[in-house]
């Protein structure tokens, strides 16, 4: 009896660690994969000191066991962890990709297309296009908010690691600061604050008649089934009903798209219906990027696709240095992939801010920003069309018209239209380890308002 226990325990065991190797190998593209393309952007992009990356924001779970190596020559990363190995490339205007079935010779070849240069300095013009700040006092309390600075950007009372901080008042910045190692030229990532600005691109879409959110989202792959009824209006306000994991602490469904795949529209498209159309809330990586995948289909060729943000959008919002990045296919990666400075993520809000109007030209269609604020009809009054609301009062000490910008590891967009209020906050503040107290914050910075 003892030998067969033991006999059965050594199976047990043995089927244990079998199935673990097997689980670690499916974790390998994750691990390796994740580490190579953040370390590539950051490097490339953001021209951030590698070591300073890997203390911090690379610094967990598997991802600090990773071995990188940075080839400055030919601008890319190589991972490694175990028998795991990933390697990502920059290439200029398209940012960084991570290399998942595609030909790294092919994807050198392409050119981003040199017609969508900004043709200003911003040193030399004003604000909100330049970067010329005007003295203007719009009524704010500005020694307490420089109190409220030196703690947020010293870790005490908020907590978290904020890279950087900025606060707009009546369209006039009235707080800036960044942590040492970043300034004001820094092109930090959005990581999900993307998601808006893919709000944005389809709004300017909208306005030139290209597309109609209420309308079936055509998908080829979804004619013969109840895939079909998904609109546009679905995939933005995170009612598609397609089967999605997004837990990014594992291998799931987001994590897989991000680092194991090459075409990550195509990815989410191929998930089954888990509930009719319209009828669950589910917040869904992959939606956007469908919805990023649509945008793309609606131009002749890539050139007027990759020219489009910034010439409609990044150009006349004093932003023409934004990078969004591409997945191995050539789809923005409308989830997660847009390098900003901070400026340019305040200017952003500024937009919505002002009705989607900036420095006096109407660059969303009218009504795009009501369209936008109003809650998915399942989401209890916490999201609308690829923005966060406030109207289930996730953030008590704010106004119910608080909508914002959410971004993975603490990154923060948010816009207070009672308020005249725009307030950015970006660095790495993830949950249950450092994250912030973006309540409290925002109470203390409403203390210093007039009225």
């Amino acid at each position: 009896m003892k030998k067969r226990l033991f006999n059965a325990a050594g199976v047990a065991g043995l089927a244990g660690i079998v199935w673990g190797i097997i689980y670690l190998n499916s974790l390998l593209p994750v691990i390796t994969g994740y580490s190579a393309k953040y370390l590539c952007s950051a490097v490339f992009i953001s021209n951030r000191n590698p070591q300073d990356v890997e203390n911090v924001e690379l610094n967990f779970s598997f991802i600090k066991y990773v071995t990188n190596v940075i080839n400055y020559q030919e601008k890319s990363v190589t991972s490694r962890f175990l028998w795991g190995k990933s390697k990502a490339i920059f290439r200029e205007g398209f940012g960084s990709t991570l290399l998942r079935e595609a030909d790294e010779g092919a994807l050198k070849a392409i050119k981003f297309p040199g017609s969508a240069k900004a043709g200003y300095n911003q040193d030399t013009i004003a604000w909100p296009l330049g970067n010329i700040i005007p003295d203007s006092n719009t009524g704010a309390d500005t020694i307490g908010l420089n109190r409220i600075t030196a703690r947020l950007m010293a870790g005490i009372k908020y907590h978290g690691d904020a890279f950087g901080f900025m606060v707009l008042h009546h369209g006039i910045p009235v707080a800036e600061k960044y942590k040492a190692g970043f300034s004001a030229k820094t092109r930090f990532l959005s990581w999900s604050m993307a998601k808006s600005f893919t709000n944005a691109l389809v709004g300017i879409m909208v306005k030139d008649g290209k597309l109609n959110v209420h309308q079936k989202a055509n998908i080829t792959s979804w004619e013969n089934d109840d895939r079909s009824k998904i609109t546009l209006n679905d995939l933005m306000q995170m009612q598609s009903g397609l089967l999605w994991n997004e837990d990014y602490g594992n291998r799931s469904d987001v994590t897989l798209m991000l680092y194991n795949t090459s075409d990550y529209a195509a990815f989410a498209c191929n998930k089954p219906l888990e509930t009719p159309a319209g009828s669950h809330w589910y917040y869904s990586s992959g939606s956007s990027n469908i919805v990023s995948d649509l945008i793309r289909k609606q131009f002749i060729s890539d050139d007027a696709y990759y020219t489009y943000p910034p010439t409609r959008l990044f150009n006349k919002t004093g932003m023409p240095h934004a990078v969004f990045e591409t997945d191995p296919s050539g789809t923005l990666v409308g989830s997660s992939y847009l390098y900003a400075t901070l400026r340019d993520y305040a200017r952003f809000g500024l937009l919505y801010l002002q009705d989607g109007v900036f420095n006096g030209e109407r660059i969303l269609p009218e009504g795009w920003v009501k369209y936008s604020t109003t809650p998915a009809a399942q989401s209890h009054g916490n999201y609308g069309a690829l923005f966060w609301l406030n109207k289930g009062k996730y953030y008590p000490s704010a106004p119910e018209d608080m909508f914002c910008c959410n971004g993975h590891n603490g990154q923060r967009i948010f816009i207070i239209p009672s308020r005249n209020l725009v307030v950015v906050i970006v660095g790495y503040s993830p949950k249950k380890v450092n994250e912030m107290n973006f309540n409290d914050l925002l109470k203390d910075i409403l203390k210093t308002l007039p009225g």
